[in-house]
């Protein structure tokens, strides 16, 4: 049986995506917009917890 690897991506290749997510990072305040959305973010009181205010900030 041969080891097909060590789940390294070592991959260097810039891809449109990844160019874009980069160009987001530098551009987004997500502190700042975190700080503004925490106080109106649900809090988790019985049930299912909620996704991280960030992660939310991210997807939208």
């Amino acid at each position: 049986m041969k080891q097909l690897g060590l789940g390294l991506n070592l991959s260097t290749k810039k891809t449109r995506k990844r160019e874009f997510l980069e160009e987001m990072e530098r551009v987004v305040p997500w502190a700042a917009l975190v700080q503004i959305v925490a106080p109106h973010y649900p809090k988790a009181k019985t049930g299912r917890p909620p996704f991280g205010i960030e992660t939310m900030l991210r997807i939208h």
